[in-house]
């Protein structure tokens, strides 16, 4: 069975990005008479807000989509610490206290998610009254791990390599997770089958193939879209103010027929649909 799945994070309000996406999700899902599941992703600290979430369920219904609802991320941190815990006692994480202006300072490669960690507490004894992040040890990972592969539906079967992303975050300082470990826990408890999201995570997915392979966790079929992006070419974006749904909601605008209008295509003015 399809099981597909829209995860925000209630941490601002939902803009037309968004709807694109958990509509495409919604719909694969029903045009395989599967299940389609909204998770909230709330573990961002204080800034996950629980109005938001309701906000988002307000949304969605307005938008004329059906869901199953299943546990948010804030019920399930024992699992994230005991996949934390395995790693760790693998010797496939290490601890990390740079800080961001500390690994900005070093002018570190810039990889496609960012700046790549150099490494520097990569085998250190670090400071243990400093806060700490754990960072996953690609190269010894992907040792363990051998070579793996993974399917997008749109982009065909990929090689799974998560070195352009350097030794990543998997649990960071100020929370129980990162996106990364978090994501590719729930989806498998979740028995995600297909993981639908914008393109812009299409790396990521090397990262998450790999977290799989090193957790026993089944491998789902990934649909990475395309993005909706304004006139400057920049994807919508909560932080940047990008027009949110519930104001368009609250003004009385139809949401269903938005929802068609972007199944079809038809964007507002100045929004283009972009593929890569």
């Amino acid at each position: 069975m399809t099981v597909t799945r829209f995860a925000p994070s209630p941490n601002g309000p939902l803009h037309l990005g968004h709807a694109f996406s958990a509509i495409v999700a919604h719909d694969l899902a029903r045009e395989a008479r599967g299940r389609f599941l909204l998770r909230i992703e709330d573990i961002d600290g204080p800034r996950s807000r629980p109005e938001m979430a309701d906000e988002f369920r307000r949304d969605l219904e307005w938008l004329g989509l059906e869901w199953e609802e299943v546990p948010a991320q804030s019920t399930r941190l024992t699992t994230y610490d005991a996949a934390a815990r395995n790693l760790l006692g693998r010797g496939l994480v290490y601890p990390c206290t740079c800080t961001r202006a500390d690994i900005e300072a070093l002018k570190p490669r810039l990889g496609s998610q960012g700046a790549i960690y150099p490494g520097t507490c990569k085998g250190s004894v670090v400071d243990p009254g400093k806060p700490a992040a754990l960072r996953l040890d690609i190269d010894r990972a992907m040792a363990e791990s051998g070579h793996l592969f993974w399917e997008d539906a749109l982009a065909g079967q990929q090689v799974a390599d998560p070195r352009g992303g350097g030794d990543v975050v998997i649990v960071r300082k100020d929370a129980p997770a990162s996106y990364h470990l978090a994501a590719t826990l729930d989806d498998a408890a979740d028995g995600v089958t297909l993981v639908t999201r914008g393109a812009d995570l299409f790396d990521a997915t090397h990262i998450h193939r790999l977290l799989q392979a090193l957790l026993g966790l089944p491998v789902p079929l990934w649909y990475h879209h395309g993005l909706l992006t304004d006139e400057s070419g920049q994807k919508l974006a909560k932080r940047r103010g990008s027009p949110s749904l519930a104001d368009r909601r609250r003004s009385g605008e139809n949401g269903q027929a938005l929802a068609d209008a972007l199944r079809s295509g038809e964007f507002p003015a100045g929004i283009t649909l972009a593929n890569s």
